[in-house]
């Protein structure tokens, strides 16, 4: 299983930038799939998820909700962020992530547990400022 993510970079506030990450060896629609960053200093925190299989459900922190748009291509096998009206303390490193377990434990609704997930991809840094 590999994660590719891509489309970080410096960008002002109220800008805008989406991030994608494509998969390899996994099908994404399949499985729960989450974004997670870090800002400098702090932990990783899940910034959204979208669970797998027919019941499709989404979850976005709060502080990013109406901002930030979670999507998956089936057909490119790829997962974005849409990231809108960004501001400084959304800086940060954003990865993408699997969980190989059966849909439902990864987005359960809730913030997503970093430790269920099991395959990440590198992280792209997002920086905003002006």
């Amino acid at each position: 299983v590999q994660l590719q993510a891509s489309g970080g970079g410096l960008v002002q506030p109220g800008g805008s930038l989406r991030l994608s990450c494509a998969a390899s060896g996994f099908t994404l629609e399949y499985y729960d799939i989450g974004w997670f960053r870090q800002a400098p200093g702090k932990g990783r925190e899940g910034v959204s998820c979208i669970s797998g299989g027919a019941g499709k459900s989404t979850y976005y922190a709060d502080s990013v909700k109406g901002r930030f748009t979670i999507s998956a291509d089936a057909a490119n096998n790829t997962m974005y962020l849409q990231m809108d009206s960004l501001k400084p303390e959304d800086t940060g490193v954003y990865s993408c992530a699997i969980d190989g377990s059966p849909p439902g434990y990864g987005c359960p609704g809730g913030p997503p547990d970093i430790y269920e997930y099991d395959y990440w991809g590198q992280g792209t840094l997002v920086t905003v400022s002006s």
